[in-house]
């Protein structure tokens, strides 16, 4: 007799684990499948993000910037040193070991709320059944009440640059290097691409980045971009827009990188090669034939707003279905096709998703750019604050960077919010926050924030809006 469940989740990542975990929390009967594979041929929870993304990139960026900064700051903070030295192989520790922290707790959290972790590969039937073929052992069909499709999705390879895990490498490969890349190519100016080319320049390679654009961070803000294109390069990080790569060949000293650009045809050389051109959903075998799953023109799962498949009681959540691929956007629709199954009212506000990218300045953002506000038409006012007239800056020696809020002329409700500054990705909070309640300017304008702190930058933005700035000249 075949097991039965009230939710089966195919996908163990930030969509999944979380959407298994809330459905548990409420009294629902749950599995959750997952195959991930690591390098060392060990399978574990956590998806993309906790074992070849997010998390392990933060731990070389938190690392490589401590290294950069004890080179180039401690002196200036009146801190001597002596001669500062890079520890790969303790990094690259320190890196792997966090990972297995977290991907552990995952483990740990499914056996404290009674869900079935399995270990293996996960197909959607029709009817609502599950095929499981685990690791080790028979395949099994399971039934399920309901099921929520959290595959994730895969980075996207060039047939003009395949991956072959040793010159040309994707973002996960990026960070296993055992050693540092004299010259690193990385195609792609996207948030991974300038995440992992800002990791390897600080610990000593030669960065190119070559991005098919002309327009650096197209998607965010214009004033914000501009900035952090100026201090990137100044960081050493030789940046190409509108650089279109047409083949990169691997040769004995390395790949040949062929791209062009507005000067016509250019070649480079370089020891490694970081494809990071985006990602695709992965749903290859997530689902039978005759399931009753479809597909869009760039294969994302078709789902409604509420992440609803056209199967009754199918949902879909995270980068396999459309919107930003961001671990929180995934997790916050797991939360929300979980409590919709429990009958429950639930929403995910797609207009207020905040996005990051964790370089150093740290860039980000959350609502409209002003290019876009000013392409519908509203008429709106802006204001703007330097963290080089921000005193807690001045004592981090982090002055790069600003925050801006773009706001409504008519009714004053914010609009956008972009920084791009020390810790921008924490400070972004709070005007996620703003805009969820449909905040104005004046609310943060009267909100008391703490002095000196980083946050004072939003406050004094804020009166900027009204030319009302107290620490900086207005307009």
């Amino acid at each position: 007799m075949s097991r039965s469940f009230d939710v089966v989740v195919i996908g163990a990542g930030p969509a999944g684990y979380v959407a298994a975990i809330r459905a548990a929390q409420h009294g629902k009967s749950v599995a959750c499948i997952d195959e991930w594979k690591n390098k060392d041929g060990k399978n574990a929870f956590g998806g993309t993000c906790l074992n070849a993304g997010c998390i392990p990139s933060k731990a070389m960026l938190e690392s490589s910037e401590l290294l950069h900064r004890a080179k180039h700051e401690f002196k200036k903070h009146g801190i001597k040193t002596g001669e500062v030295e890079l520890d790969l192989t303790a990094m690259q520790k320190r890196r792997a070991s966090i990972v297995r922290q977290l991907t552990g707790g995952i483990a740990g959290l499914f056996k404290a709320n009674k869900i079935e972790g399995l270990v293996g590969h996960g197909k959607l039937l029709a009817g609502k059944q599950v095929e499981f073929t685990p690791v080790d052992g028979d395949v099994e069909v399971i039934a399920a009440k309901n099921v929520i499709l959290a595959s994730g999705s895969s980075p996207i390879e060039l047939g003009i640059a395949p991956f072959d895990d040793d010159r040309i490498v994707d973002s996960w490969g990026a960070l296993e290097f055992d050693a540092v890349p004299q010259r690193l190519g990385v195609v792609g100016a996207g948030v991974i691409g300038l995440e992992l080319g800002s990791v390897w320049a600080r610990l000593g390679s030669e960065v190119t980045v070559l991005e098919a654009m002309d327009d650096f961070l197209f998607m965010a803000d214009r004033d914000i971009a501009k900035i952090a294109a100026k201090d990137f390069r100044q960081q050493g990080l030789d940046i190409k827009l509108g650089a279109k790569v047409s083949a990169a060949k691997v040769g004995k000293n390395g790949v040949e990188v062929s791209y062009d650009d507005s000067n016509g045809d250019q070649s480079i050389e370089v020891d490694k090669l970081v494809v990071a051109v985006g990602r695709r959903p992965h749903t290859d075998n997530l689902f039978a034939d005759d399931a009753g799953i479809q597909l869009d023109e760039r294969g994302f799962i078709v789902v409604d707003e509420e992440c609803r498949t056209r199967v009754k009681g199918v949902y879909a959540v995270g980068d396999c279905v459309r919107g930003p691929m961001l671990a929180h956007k995934g997790s916050e629709e797991g939360v929300m096709a979980a409590d919709l199954i429990a009958g429950e009212t639930a929403e995910v506000n797609y207009d207020v998703i905040p996005s990051v990218v964790y370089t150093a300045p740290e860039i980000a953002w959350v609502g409209k750019t002003e290019a876009e506000v000013k392409a519908s038409g509203v008429a709106y006012k802006t204001g703007s604050f330097p963290f080089a007239a921000s005193g807690r800056a001045k004592a981090m020696e982090q002055t790069t960077g600003m925050a801006k809020i773009i706001s409504s002329a008519e009714d004053d409700e914010i609009l956008g919010v972009h920084i791009v500054g020390p810790m921008a990705g924490e400070l972004i909070a709070e005007a996620v926050l703003a805009l969820e309640f449909s905040a104005s300017t004046e609310d943060i304008q009267r909100t008391i924030h703490a002095h000196p702190s980083l946050a004072e930058a939003i406050h004094e933005a804020s009166l900027a809006v009204d030319n009302r700035a107290l620490n900086y000249p207005n307009k």
